[in-house]
């Protein structure tokens, strides 16, 4: 029996403001658009998201679609490079995803470490494996989580696969093992 997880990276978002609070560019709302109707032909089944506004928003359309709740996991949220709710600046975001995939043990004081993270999002993908065993579910995610699941199953998975905000992936499982990765995303 198959299941397919759809990973879908948040639109684009603000840039300013609390991590859990920040909302969607202008852009970003209109790629929720090409989102949903990139997956509303593929049978989802549940839709679940990170917490994060940016995640939950990204998602909230096609939820809507298919008339399902959205299931909120907190394990899903986003990395914290800090101690506090605040975005880090992209010039000291990226030197430290380097160092991070280089290391997955390094993480800024009162931060977390790409291992603490993979750890604890993995363990959400593998409870919706057994929950939702033969069916499609979407989780609403980030780029550095997306990457740290998939990576978990394949380490060609790293930080080159940053690339696109929004992004979506289908995985395919036969039970808890990873036989198909296809990218759904199109940029225009």
């Amino acid at each position: 029996m198959k299941t397919f997880i759809y990973m879908v990276r948040h639109a684009d978002a603000l840039k300013d403001g609390n991590e859990r609070t920040r909302g969607l560019t202008e852009k970003g709302k209109l790629d929720v658009e090409c989102i949903t109707e990139i997956l509303q032909g593929e049978g989802i089944d549940t839709v679940i998201s990170s917490p994060y506004d940016r995640s939950i928003l990204s998602v909230q359309p096609l939820a809507r679609q298919i008339n399902q709740k959205i299931l909120v996991f907190e394990d899903l949220k986003e990395r914290m490079f800090t101690s506090d709710d605040k975005r880090i600046s992209d010039n000291e975001l990226y030197p430290l995803l380097t160092k991070s995939f280089a290391d997955p043990n390094i993480a800024l004081t009162g931060g977390e470490s790409n291992a603490d993270c993979q750890k604890r999002a993995i363990n959400v993908l593998k409870e919706c494996l057994n929950t939702y065993r033969g069916r499609k579910v979407v989780i609403g995610t980030h780029g550095a989580v997306m990457t740290l699941m998939m990576r978990y199953y394949d380490n060609k998975y790293d930080l080159d696969f940053l690339t696109s905000k929004p992004d979506i992936y289908r995985m395919e499982f036969s039970g808890h093992e990873l036989v198909d990765v296809k990218g759904l995303w199109k940029i225009s």
